[in-house]
């Protein structure tokens, strides 16, 4: 906007205050300690910082109705950015501004009772003036200060995010750098953690959106980080909580797996990989809520698979060896034996077959294996090969998509 010279009586009047402005600075930074609950603590802003904010604003708001020139909008940009990270709420940093042009427009007008030459008419024009300079001012201030805070939210996002990487990975381990970390991620330094993993649909597509918030409902703190294939979060589980995570973890549409509860989050890493295992332990299901201890076995069998095959092809060889439809008949009949607590009438009732067929299909199963369907040992090991084989039918699958 176009400004015209001040009239030589206001000039003067300026002058008159930029004399001493040192005073008059000293003064608002009083006030606002006085007015302002947040300025009055003095580790969250400083006085000289209030201080000297107030003088130089002062000056250059004074040394407005000097000259002609533009409005410069830097400064109060400088003093909005510095209000954001002093943590000074918004509100409070424009109400400052509003105390510090009511203190202006105070002194203006005692001034210019000083000098004959400055008539009312004049007083209406520099009112006008005045305010027009403070709104130009409160839009400078909060767009620089809505600036800053995005940027220090994003600071702050990038941080928790390392730092959550940084437990994941087992690079802190040093207690002081622990410290700090549980710190800035609001996580207690001791207590009951469990780690949760869970299937992304989509590179950068968060698998479990406003997790975070939904726990912080239910008095549960986390911490999460996005990677490519899935979303991980270390959780502080308060006593008697884990049914309320459970929970809120179903409300979601995902694959989820929890690791058994630890103690110390130096233990993170090694959560990690029994959450990713028990994802695996939900087979071909679309979503739900696996939990490392649910499924022991399986999580081994996922954790060792080189090994499991092995057993697999040691106490299963000869049925997997079957045509499709027949291996499929009789690993099936196994499978929901194992279900029905070995009873064959259950079994047919489930499988919709005659209890003798399904007393035929389990002497198939012995003869192929060589295994007796009576003794404990044999049933411990045909139970183990066949989840095994379920587990590890899920892992390449998996890996071939």
């Amino acid at each position: 906007m176009v400004r015209t010279s001040p009239p030589s009586p206001i000039v003067d009047v300026a002058a008159a205050l930029l004399a001493r402005i040192d005073d008059l600075g000293l003064q608002l930074a009083r006030r606002f300690v006085d007015e302002l609950e947040t300025y009055r603590n003095e580790n969250q802003v400083p006085f000289d910082t209030i201080r000297t904010s107030c003088t130089r604003n002062l000056t250059l708001m004074v040394q407005h109705f000097t000259t002609a020139e533009p409005v410069d909008p830097e400064p109060p940009k400088e003093t909005g950015r510095l209000r954001a990270q002093q943590g000074v709420p918004l509100a409070e940093t424009l109400h400052a501004f509003r105390i510090g042009f009511e203190f202006l427009w105070s002194e203006l007008v005692a001034e210019a009772r000083r000098h004959p030459a400055v008539t009312d008419a004049v007083l209406v024009d520099l009112a006008a003036e005045v305010w027009a300079l403070a709104g130009e001012y409160s839009v400078a201030v909060a767009a620089a200060y809505r600036e800053m805070s995005s940027e220090l939210v994003l600071q702050r996002e990038h941080e928790r995010s390392v730092l959550v990487e940084a437990l994941f990975t087992g690079v802190i381990a040093d207690p002081a750098t622990l410290g700090e970390a549980t710190r800035v991620l609001g996580l207690p330094p001791r207590g009951r953690y469990v780690v949760v993993a869970a299937e992304v649909s989509a590179a950068g597509r968060e698998a479990l959106p406003g997790i975070e918030t939904e726990l912080r409902r239910a008095q549960i703190i986390s911490a999460w980080r996005l990677r490519p294939d899935q979303q991980i979060g270390v959780l502080a589980l308060p006593a008697n909580q884990e049914s309320t995570t459970l929970a809120t973890l179903r409300k979601f549409r995902a694959r989820v797996g929890m690791s058994p509860p630890y103690e110390s989050l130096t233990d993170t890493p090694q959560a990690l990989h029994f959450a990713r295992l028990a994802v695996v332990g939900l087979g071909d299901h679309t979503s739900g809520v696996a939990r490392f201890d649910d499924n022991p076995l399986g999580m081994v069998v996922a954790a060792a698979p080189l090994e499991a095959a092995r057993m697999v092809d040691l106490r299963l060889h000869e049925v997997l060896a079957l045509p499709h439809d027949d291996r499929h008949r009789l690993l099936e009949t196994l499978e929901t034996w194992f279900t029905a607590g070995g009873s064959a009438a259950t079994t047919g009732e489930r499988l919709y077959l005659h209890a003798n067929t399904v007393r035929y299909r389990l002497r198939h199963i012995e003869k192929l294996t060589g295994r007796s369907l009576t003794d404990p040992a044999a049933v411990r090991d045909l139970g183990a090969a066949l989840q095994a084989w379920k587990v590890l039918a899920t892992v390449r699958a998996d890996q071939r998509l």
